[in-house]
């Protein structure tokens, strides 16, 4: 598992790394006029199962819960935030640095990689609250694909069914995603392989948030340049 993470953050595309919109999708966002339902639906869940960032995320999530219902808990929390940021983001037009968000998305995968190997209670003595800590992080997942949208010339026509249509192809998307990540983890867990890897697992997750982080804050001392 730790070598199937590390290679994952090797073949990430430049797009991913960067939280991007591909071109065609950017072609069809600005050339749109009027509702679209199903197309939104459909770059929602494209966005989810390929955004590499989150689905990082969603592994340290749930990387340590046995439960489906700790499991739900924690995934609502997470598309609570990540729902609420969207919309809110594109429909009031609050801005921020794209490099500076998605580094701090890369940030998230950092803080549950340590929170799952107890970090924060060794160094700190306390561990910040995880509900919290997952909710938090959705508002900023949320608003790094809202910073991507506000780049884009996107119609006012029909723009809140829009957004709402891409909103609920992410949670689709989601659940797709997570369905897979949760058969796999279960098999993994399974063998006897697993708790001798949790330590190398987490390193693994962690220095690939680290890579993210590296990227996005590159990327935003070279735009000045």
């Amino acid at each position: 598992m730790p070598a199937g993470l590390l290679a994952l953050t090797a073949a990430i595309p430049d797009t991913a790394w960067a939280h991007g919109v591909s071109d065609a999708d950017k072609a069809f966002i600005t050339g749109a006029d009027g509702i679209n339902i199903v197309p939104y639906i459909y770059l929602g869940a494209k966005h989810m199962v390929t955004g590499y960032d989150h689905l990082l995320f969603l592994v340290g999530v749930i990387f340590l819960l046995y439960r489906l219902k700790d499991v739900g808990r924690y995934v609502t929390l997470f598309a609570i935030g990540h729902s609420t940021t969207l919309l809110l983001g594109v429909l009031t037009d609050v801005r921020a640095n794209t490099y500076l968000v998605d580094a701090i998305i890369g940030l998230s995968v950092v803080y549950k990689a340590l929170d799952n190997l107890g970090a924060f209670q060794t160094v700190l003595g306390f561990t910040p609250n995880p509900r919290i800590a997952v909710l938090v992080f959705g508002f900023f997942h949320g608003f790094g694909l809202a910073t991507k949208l506000q780049e884009l010339s996107l119609s006012r026509d029909g723009l809140i069914p829009n957004l709402v249509s891409f909103n609920v192809g992410v949670e689709i998307g989601q659940f797709l995603a997570l369905s897979v990540i949760l058969i796999l983890m279960s098999l993994w867990r399974q063998t006897e392989n697993f708790r001798r890897s949790v330590v190398a697992a987490n390193a693994a997750l962690m220095a690939a948030g680290f890579v993210l982080v590296g990227y996005q804050l590159a990327g935003y001392f070279q735009q000045g340049t």
